[in-house]
């Protein structure tokens, strides 16, 4: 019987566990050190359907998590870390702790017309042609209505090439 076990699971899955706390940061894990650059990068990434590298995970029953508590037979995460805490700061909406141990959001807008993807700045923010923060359209309890007020915003926008795009960006 092998030691080791290699699987492949989606994005959503990998954010599940997370949120559920099936995966766990563990104590000895550094802070979230990636600036927003990086964050936006990521995203591009998974947009575009490029690897994104192995999350490794170990199941143990008494490793500190970052939380206080113990692992009790969770999976802690080993190598990863920076990857799923940006998945889950920019697709979630979750807030990092930061090298500095400053509690942040990081929102990483996205332009459907262009499928680019970019630190929210104020200028963004006020642009139509963008979405200000990924996580909220990804989270959004209607996909249609979201997609509709974007087209809404932006009535000479392709339709089909906007659906397309924000399709895409829905299955990250």
């Amino acid at each position: 019987m092998s030691k080791y076990t290699v699987q492949q699971h989606s994005v959503e899955t990998l954010l599940t566990w997370v949120k559920t706390g099936q995966v766990a940061i563990p104590e000895m894990q550094r802070p979230f050190v990636w600036d927003s650059t990086k964050v936006r990068d990521l995203l591009d990434s998974l947009y575009n359907g490029f690897p994104i590298g192995y999350l490794i995970t170990w199941q143990s029953a008494d490793v500190g998590l970052k939380d206080g508590s113990t692992s009790s037979f969770r999976q802690i995460l080993i190598d990863g870390q920076q990857r799923i805490t940006a998945m889950t700061a920019a697709l979630v909406g979750q807030f990092v702790i930061d090298k500095s141990y400053k509690r942040k959001r990081i929102k990483i807008a996205f332009n459907p017309t262009t499928e680019q993807f970019a630190t929210l700045t104020p200028v963004i923010d006020r642009d139509s042609a963008w979405i200000s923060d990924v996580a909220d359209f990804v989270n959004a309890t209607s996909t249609f209505s979201a997609t509709k007020a974007y087209m809404d915003a932006n009535p000479l926008a392709d339709v089909a090439h906007i659906e397309q795009a924000l399709q895409r960006l829905s299955a990250i």
